[in-house]
């Protein structure tokens, strides 16, 4: 249990860390080159290999780790590692042939594009970044099963540290294309995708991963198509649901695509610095559990990873609530961001915070499906929720304005997680995800009660006292953060254990 929760801590830091460099990459981008073509072809080179195949890869990961749990439960860690290197193979190939036909392809792709990027020296410029940005799916492909194999030995820093190499790259690059030739930016991509590559194979060699050339593939290839492809099309539907609160805010006027745009950063970022690494901490652990039939191990985790959910979000949820125009205000209101921007992203921050609750136990439930081999589920769950969020944008946008499209995703997420709890009892009898429901409502009474009780502290700071957001929003999340330790501990929360490994509580003794 410690040693879980000091990763899940360390993963969080250094994700943070990893944003806090893309954040700096992109100042050092602006600086260098403003807005001008080259980073416009630069920015459409780097996300079009993204947008076609990257995800197709993501699935391969998420599918691949299941059907590995259950070879090397069942039949050893030779046949298990046998597996990875045919999967290995065959996204290899798959992602050599997608790179190729994208580097033949490159000129008709732009041509696809608006104007501003297939025309004139802005378009050259595209397609001779693309020709060299589609080479770095080739080491994606394979990094993203030897990353899942490293999750499966309880290896989640090493792939994370890996990212560092690919982002220092990147800045390097743009420093380099600064001072000698932009023609050179989107090398820092590439390279960094292969320095990062080499650094997740050393992990997985000193993990035990033994690679087997082979050419036989045909059956894996059928077992990773079979669970992979639903997982591709969920996380297609995912990128849709985004694409159409997009769309239809662009009728609200200037600034409601970017306030939505924002306000959904925001939540992206609360749920990737949390939900995500204990997610992806207890994947491995449900498929472990799923191949050696362990049911009794499978409900304590999924049980204990509502609990966690609930023990995070809940109180996001609520600080997001009582506090979204400071947060937004804090964040981002500088420059061209004005007291106007900061009202109209607050109010979709508001309403896309009911929905983060929902978002975790997704998460979560999806990956519970996924362990027990049954990607489909999670993917007609998904496509309910996504027409249902269609349905709700166009009748709320009227009424609500920019409220509307946020409080639409936040109401199909959901109905999402309400349909899998559902399907995956009725599918899944023997699964138990909440046993004991007395916690979590305990949990969601800590939480209103800490955010409610820091809001004299933001009141005698912010009001009283006239300090500066600076300080009196992050001293009044510690206040709260304080009183909703001290009212888990009162409770009894189960869950707080992991905390106390981590965070010294009030009235424990130092060992």
């Amino acid at each position: 249990m410690r040693k879980a929760a000091n990763t899940a801590v360390l993963m969080a830091i250094l994700i943070f860390g990893e944003k806090i460099l893309g954040f700096i990459r992109e100042v050092l981008m602006a600086g260098f080159f403003g807005t001008n073509y080259v980073v416009d072809s630069y920015v459409m080179a780097s996300n079009i290999p993204g947008i076609l195949f990257a995800g197709i890869f993501t699935s391969v990961g998420v599918a691949f780790l299941p059907i590995y749990s259950e070879l090397n439960e069942r039949e050893g860690a030779d046949r298990a590692n046998r597996f990875a290197s045919e999967t290995i193979v065959l996204t290899t190939v798959i992602a050599s042939s997608f790179a190729i036909l994208g580097i033949i392809l490159a000129g008709p792709i732009v041509s696809l594009l608006p104007d501003k990027f297939s025309a004139g020296p802005s378009g050259e410029l595209t397609v001779m970044f693309l020709r060299i940005t589609f080479g770095y799916i080739i080491f994606v492909s394979f990094a993203a099963v030897l990353e899942s194999f490293l999750q499966y030995r309880g290896v989640f820093l090493k792939p994370v540290l890996a990212g560092y190499l690919q982002n220092f790259s990147i800045l390097g690059a743009i420093l380099l294309a600064a001072l000698v030739d932009y023609r050179l930016l989107p090398l820092g991509l590439l390279i960094g995708a292969m320095l990062r590559s080499a650094a997740i194979i050393k992990a997985a060699r000193t993990a035990d991963f033994k690679f087997t050339p082979t050419l036989r593939i045909g059956s894996t290839a059928r077992q990773i198509v079979a669970l992979a492809l639903p997982v591709f099309i969920g996380g297609t539907i995912n990128q849709i649901n985004s694409l159409v609160d997009k769309f239809l805010a662009s009728s609200l006027g200037e600034g409601a695509v970017a306030g939505l745009n924002y306000g959904f950063l925001l939540i992206n970022m609360v749920t990737g610095l949390t939900i995500m690494v204990v997610v992806t901490i207890i994947y491995p652990r449900l498929t472990q559990s799923a191949a050696q039939r362990d049911f009794q191990r499978f409900n304590n985790s999924v049980g204990r990873g509502m609990n966690i959910a609930a023990l995070i979000t809940v109180p996001c949820t609520l600080g997001i609530l009582l506090y979204s125009s400071e947060a937004i205000r804090l964040v981002f209101e500088r420059g061209a961001f004005t007291a106007a921007s900061t009202e109209l992203t607050s109010q979709a921050f508001f309403y896309y915070a009911f929905g983060l609750v929902f978002i975790a136990i997704n998460a979560l439930v999806a990956k519970a499906f996924y362990a027990l081999k049954d990607t489909r589920t999670p993917v007609i769950c998904g496509i309910t929720s996504a027409v249902l969020n269609i349905v709700l944008n166009l009748l709320l946008i009227g009424p609500m304005q920019i409220r509307g499209p946020a409080l639409a995703t936040s109401i199909a997420a959901a109905v999402n997680a309400f349909m899998l709890v559902y399907m995956l009892k009725k599918r899944h009898p023997h699964i138990q995800i909440l046993e004991n429901r007395g916690d979590f409502g305990r949990i969601i009474l800590a939480g209103f009660l800490a955010v409610g009780m820091s809001w004299p502290a933001y009141y005698f700071l912010a009001g009283r006292w006239e300090a500066p957001a600076l300080i009196s929003l992050p001293v009044t999340v510690v206040v709260a953060v304080f009183i909703y330790l001290l009212l888990l501990k009162a409770l009894r929360i189960p869950e707080l254990a992991m905390l106390k490994d981590i965070v010294p509580l009030p009235g424990r003794k130092s060992a």
